[in-house]
C-alpha cells in the first residue's frame, strides 16, 4: 500500500466488499479512513486496513456487526491487508487473535430445516413436513415453487414479511447468519468466504444442512412475501455452486461409477451439484450431466459409460415422467442402483426397482457403497 493510503474505492475492493459497506462501517461504527490531509478525501491507512479486515472476517462468522467493530476498533496490531484471503478458519489476522478478536463463534444446533435434506426449487430449498421427503422418504420435498411453500420453514420465529433480513429462527447457526446478511447484502467474496471456510472446517454435508438450506429457505420465505431479492437468490446460488466445485475431486484416474442428471427439461441442478461435492469428499468421483438431460442422451451416456449408479433429478412435476426411469430400468445392463431424487417425481408410481433417498448423507452412503 502506498504511504498515502487507500481511497474508499480501492479499500472496498481491497477487501472484496461494496463501497457502501465502508461507508456503513464508518457511519455506524466508526471504522472509517484516518489519514487526512487538508483539501483530500481521508484515506485508508495500514491500520485501518487491518481493522477493517477484523470487521469483515468476524462478521462473515456471524457476529454481530457491533460486536465486530468493538473488536476491530480494540485491534492495536493488525495485520496487513494483503492477508484479506487468508485460510477462512482463521477468524480475525493472526496478530489480533492472540489478544484483541473474540473467538470464533460455536456452531449453534443446525437451524430446524431437515437434518437430512437435499431439495431445491428454482436453487431455492424446501421444507416438507419435517423431512426432505414427504411421504415417500426420498430425496424429495414439497411444492416446486421458487421460494418454498409459506410456512415452510417451521423454524422461523419473525414474520416473512417486510424488512430487508432473511429469518433463519433463533436457533440458526451463526455463520448462516453471516451467509444471510452477506447475500442481502449481494456480497459474493463474503459468501464464498464464509462457505468455502464452513465447508472446509464442517464438511459438505454439515454446510448444506446448517448453512445452505436454512439461508435457501429464508430467501424463499422472502420471496414469497415480498415478490422480491431474486437477485439474492441467484447469487447466493451462484455462490454456492462455486464453492462446492471448489471441493478437491477424487484423482481422474479413478473411473467415475456413479452418474448424476436431470431430469428431461429439468433446470433445477444445485441438490445434484451438493451430492457431487460430497462424494468427491468422500472420494467418490462422479459425472455429473447437469440440466434438461434428454431422456436419449441419458440412455446413450448410461449405455456408454455403463455406471453403477445412476441419479435422476426432477424438481417439477412436470419432468417427473416416470417413463424417464422405466427406459433405464429396461436397459439391456441397467444401472445397479437407480435413484429418483427431488420431489418431481410420484412417489406412489415409481417402479418398486427405483432407489429413494431419505436427505444427502443416505444419497451419499448408497452411491458410495455402490460405486466401488
Amino acid at each position: 500500500m502506498a504511504n498515502d493510503g487507500l481511497s474508499a474505492g480501492a479499500a472496498a475492493r481491497r477487501l472484496g466488499v461494496a463501497v457502501t459497506t465502508l461507508r456503513t462501517w464508518h457511519q455506524r461504527y466508526g471504522l472509517g479512513p484516518s489519514r487526512h490531509e487538508p483539501g483530500h478525501h481521508r484515506r485508508y491507512t495500514l491500520e485501518d486496513m487491518g481493522r477493517l479486515q477484523v470487521m469483515q472476517r468476524l462478521t462473515a462468522q456471524g457476529v454481530a456487526p457491533a460486536e465486530a467493530a468493538a473488536w476491530a476498533r480494540r485491534s492495536p496490531d493488525v495485520a496487513s491487508p494483503s492477508s484479506t484471503t487468508s485460510s477462512p478458519s482463521s477468524a480475525a489476522s493472526s496478530s489480533a487473535a492472540s489478544s484483541s478478536a473474540p473467538p470464533s463463534p460455536s456452531p449453534a444446533p443446525p437451524c430446524e430445516a431437515s437434518a437430512d435434506s437435499l431439495e431445491s426449487s428454482s436453487g431455492v430449498l424446501e421444507r416438507s413436513s419435517g423431512t426432505l421427503a414427504g411421504s415417500s422418504g426420498s430425496l424429495e420435498g414439497s411444492s416446486g415453487s421458487l421460494a418454498g411453500a409459506p410456512g415452510s420453514f417451521a423454524g422461523s420465529s419473525a414474520p416473512a414479511g417486510g424488512g430487508q433480513t432473511i429469518a433463519l429462527g433463533p436457533r440458526a447457526d451463526p455463520a448462516a447468519r453471516g451467509l444471510a446478511r452477506a447475500a442481502m447484502r449481494l456480497d459474493g467474496p463474503a459468501m464464498r468466504f464464509i462457505l468455502d471456510g464452513a465447508i472446509a472446517g464442517r464438511g459438505v454435508i454439515a454446510t448444506w444442512e446448517q448453512l445452505i438450506m436454512p439461508v435457501l429457505i429464508g430467501v424463499g420465505e422472502r420471496y414469497e412475501a415480498t415478490a422480491r431479492f431474486v437477485e439474492v437468490e441467484h447469487l447466493l446460488s451462484r455462490s454456492v455452486t462455486e464453492a462446492l466445485s471448489g471441493v478437491p475431486r477424487p484423482p481422474w484416474e479413478i473411473a467415475p461409477r456413479a452418474l448424476l442428471a436431470a431430469a428431461d427439461e429439468e433446470q433445477h441442478t444445485l441438490p445434484l451439484e451438493a451430492l457431487a461435492a460430497a462424494l468427491a469428499e468422500s472420494g467418490v468421483p462422479s459425472r455429473l450431466l447437469g440440466a434438461r438431460v434428454p431422456s436419449q442422451a441419458l440412455l446413450d451416456a448410461v449405455e456408454r459409460t455403463g455406471p453403477a449408479v445412476v441419479v435422476l433429478w426432477s424438481q417439477l412435476r412436470s419432468t417427473g415422467d416416470v417413463a424417464q426411469l422405466e427406459r433405464l430400468l429396461a436397459l439391456p445392463h441397467p444401472p445397479l442402483v437407480l435413484a429418483a431424487a427431488g420431489p418431481g417425481w410420484p412417489a406412489p408410481d415409481l417402479p418398486p426397482e427405483v432407489t429413494v433417498f431419505r436427505g444427502l448423507a443416505d444419497a451419499v452412503r448408497i452411491v458410495a457403497a455402490a460405486s466401488r
